[in-house]
């Protein structure tokens, strides 16, 4: 690996989250991922909070890097069914998601799950509401399915359920009142 940047400790900060909660981001074993030492993480960061800031804001920017993405698509369902197939086929994002909303006695775990989980809420209600549903029953829908895809995190987390997430796909685009 050539010279590590600020955002490489950050993607590799969002990986330690997904695998291990916030509290494996830490800066040896984030270095270790690195193939680095903690030596090298000073030149980017002033301690651990600013590398857990850091890892956020880019989990927060990739969720409006997609919507921006999902904006292209004119029709709703197939924007929706687009989402979906990217959100259930990304098991690391629903990892975060899951951890942070887990974490949410921290707070800067707790207001960035909020913020990411209402912006991604009120997009799909939105698209929904594109597709022809009245915004409230659009808006419970898209809480249901959003609701869906971090109780399927949770699962698999344990072990209950072993069917991949996006096996559930077809059935949460039906629960929305969306059909293929």
């Amino acid at each position: 690996m050539g010279r590590l940047n600020a955002g490489d400790w950050a993607m590799a900060a969002l990986e330690a989250l997904a695998e291990g909660g916030l509290a494996a981001v830490a800066v040896e074993p984030v270095a270790v991922r690195l193939g680095t030492t903690k030596g090298s993480f000073y030149w980017h960061f002033a301690n651990r909070r600013a590398l857990v800031e850091a890892a956020l804001a880019r989990w927060e920017a990739g969720t409006e890097e997609i919507i921006a993405g999902l904006l292209e698509i004119p029709d709703p369902v197939l924007r929706m069914r687009t989402l979906l197939e990217s959100a259930f086929g990304d098991p690391v994002d629903s990892k975060i998601a899951f951890q942070l909303v887990s974490a949410a006695d921290d707070p800067l775990a707790a207001e960035t799950a909020r913020r990411v989980s209402a912006r991604r809420l009120e997009f799909m209600a939105a698209t929904l509401e594109e597709a022809g549903q009245p915004p409230d029953l659009a808006r419970g829908r898209a809480v249901a399915g959003y609701s869906v895809y971090l109780g399927m995190a949770a699962l698999h987390r344990v072990g209950a359920v072993d069917e991949p997430i996006g096996a559930f796909m077809d059935l949460a685009l039906s629960e929305m009142g969306l059909t293929s």
